[in-house]
This record gives structure tokens, sequence and C-alpha cells, in this order.
């Protein structure tokens, strides 16, 4: 499998503090990678630096989508990370909750959308239509992940576990290569992380977009991922598939303890 997302030597300081120290890391397509690491390793960091929140203090961060040639997005604004391909939900649910559930999604959308200022103010028979569309295709969205019974419903309305999920359904609805969680199983019971293992898989599997996530559910990140790559104190430590990262001493020594041998 090709690499999507290939980041190299990526470095970030604050003043005297190195966030990131050299990390490399890629995605490949069609695969489910996790980032794990202990609280201050750095990997939100990471995200922020990715997604153009952060512009790194040195490395190269290269995304190789639908284009035959790589893109250095080091530097991006946000949006533009966006529009190459690249979606994100965060730690902290960031919704719109004074908006519908079609509402946040169809915020998702604005990227792909052509009309400007004028086709606004002058409502054209294209305008129209591509705002149709929009409406379309973010109710498509949330029949696929069985948020549809919610749709006129605000988003603080919610259960906890649907915000999580609409989050999801926001960023799928930017077309996204791929896709970044943070902590998506963050404040979930047991059967809520049970329906995200089962959505993640099948936006893999059937949405064809690949996955990249944070998490500190171990047991979810067993279970889902291909490959996991451990940080920390913003270097990498190791990087494997589940089954060697379990039996890894440096990574049972840093993060993961003695438990996970039973």
């Amino acid at each position: 499998m090709k690499p999507i997302l290939d980041v190299k030597k990526l470095t970030m300081k604050f003043g005297g503090l190195t966030a990131l120290d050299n990390l490399d890391l890629d995605v490949r397509e069609g695969e489910i990678a996790a980032l794990i690491g202990p609280n201050g390793a750095g990997k939100t960091t990471f995200f922020n630096c990715i997604t153009g929140i952060y512009n790194p203090t040195g490395g190269d961060i290269l995304v190789h989508g639908s284009q035959k040639e790589s893109i250095r997005i080091n530097g991006l604004k946000p949006n533009q990370v966006t529009q190459k391909g690249l979606a994100r939900t965060f730690q902290n649910i960031r919704l719109f909750p004074n908006m519908t559930v079609l509402e946040n999604v169809m915020i998702g959308r604005h990227c792909r959308t052509h009309s400007g200022i004028l086709g606004a103010i002058f409502r054209g028979q294209s305008t129209v239509r591509e705002e149709q569309q929009v409406v379309e295709d973010s109710y498509a969205i949330l029949e696929k992940i069985n948020l549809s019974q919610y749709v006129d419903e605000l988003a603080m309305n919610l259960p906890y576990g649907a915000q999580r999920r609409l989050e999801i359904a926001r960023a799928m609805a930017t077309d996204p290569f791929l896709l970044l969680l943070d902590e998506p199983a963050a404040g979930m019971n047991p059967q809520e992380t049970a329906e995200l293992d089962e959505l993640i898989v099948w936006i893999r599997d059937t949405e064809k977009i690949s996955i990249l996530l944070i998490e500190h559910d171990m047991k979810l990140v067993m279970s889902l991922s291909d490959r996991i790559f451990v940080m920390d104190y913003g270097r990498k430590i190791a990087q494997g598939t589940p089954d060697e990262i379990k039996c890894n001493p440096i990574v049972i020594k840093a993060y993961l303890g003695e438990e996970m041998d039973a």
C-alpha cells in the first residue's frame, strides 16, 4: 500500500521546549493507524502541525491523495489543508451547539462549494442547485452513520455518543481521503465505544477513507489498528502491528504498563 501521508523529521519547538523531535510517520492507503503515548507526549501537537493550526519548526509533511505528485502542506492554513483532503475531529467536542444536526454537516460541505458572495446575494440558478445538493449530500451522510433521526435537532440536544458521531459526519462531509480522529472514544460508555469501533471500520471499508487516530482506549486501539505508532517526549519510540506493540518492552515501560502482558 502506498503512503498517502508521509511525515519526515517533523519538529515543533515552543521557545526552549521541543514538543516534536524529528518525528517520522506515514499512513498508508486503506489502513487504520493509531498514534498512542502518555499525556504530554506530543500527539495533539502532531495533529495540529498536520492540519495547519501550527506551522512546524522543521521537517516535511507530504500528502499523496488523488494527486500524482506529492504535495508539501507545511504552513498551509487549516481550510487549505482540508481542501487537500485531510479532515479532523477534536479531543473536545467542537460542534455548533445552536445549529441543527443537518446544518453542522452542511458546514463541512462548504469547502467543496463554488458559489461566492455574488451568488449568495443574487441567488442564481447554479447557486440554488448547489445549495440543494449540499442539503442532499449532508443528509445522505447522516443516513449512512445512523443520525438521520436527529436531522432537525439542535446539536447540543444530542446524546454524547451521537455528538461524537456528528463530529465525524461533519469531517466526512469535506470529502477527505484521510480522517484524523483525536480521542474519538473519550467519555464514551462501552456500548458507544463498540458502536464507534464499527463506524471507524465501516468508514475505512465502505467509504475508502484512511484513518489516523489518537486514542487512550487500548482495547479500541488494539482491535482497530493495522499499525500503531508510539510517542514519548515528542519522539517516536516504536511502531508496528498491535501484537508487536503489545510485546515491545520499550512501549510497556513508557506507556502501556505491565497489565498489557495479561
